[in-house]
């Protein structure tokens, strides 16, 4: 059985998890869920967002939550998240939960202390991380904005 969609671990998600994730943080009407496998997170996402989409490689995954969600405010995307079809800023925010270990090697150790430094390099702003005891983190970051000079600031005027 896989643990990310037992009852216990939905418990954990919405006793511990999401409460603490999501503390604090306005992710917008319109967010990207990214990686939800069984759905366990989209179940409890469903009720806090207005228009969930979730993005999934995994057919048996996507088909199923696909049918779980239907009738529900949920659109299910089968496809790789590295490569995805939306325009920009199409979301106001997005998500992810316990999917990085999929993109890592097996069993890679994560030290938070170092993601500030790589999400800046990446091109992100207003990067923060908070450790919850030695085995669980979050981190929230924004994509800079890029702001470019008015006509008028670019004539002097």
């Amino acid at each position: 059985m896989l643990i990310a969609g037992s009852a216990y671990w939905r418990k954990a998600v919405d006793t511990y998890i999401l409460p603490w994730v999501l503390d604090g943080l306005d992710i917008g009407a319109n967010v990207l869920e990214v990686g939800p496998g069984p759905g366990v997170t989209t179940d409890l996402l469903r009720g806090r967002v207005d228009r969930p989409t979730c993005v999934e490689i995994d057919r048996a995954f996507a088909d199923s939550l696909s049918r779980r969600m239907s009738g529900h405010n949920v659109t299910v995307v089968r496809q790789d998240a590295t490569a995805m079809s939306f325009p920009d800023a199409t979301f106001d925010g997005a998500l992810s939960f316990t999917m990085l270990l999929h993109l890592l090697d097996t069993m890679v150790v994560v030290d938070p202390c170092t993601f500030p430094a790589r999400l800046r390099k990446a091109g992100f702003a207003d990067v923060q991380v908070d450790v919850l005891k030695p085995y669980a983190f979050r981190f929230r970051a924004r994509k800079a904005t890029i702001t470019f000079p008015t006509r008028d600031e670019v004539l002097g005027v």
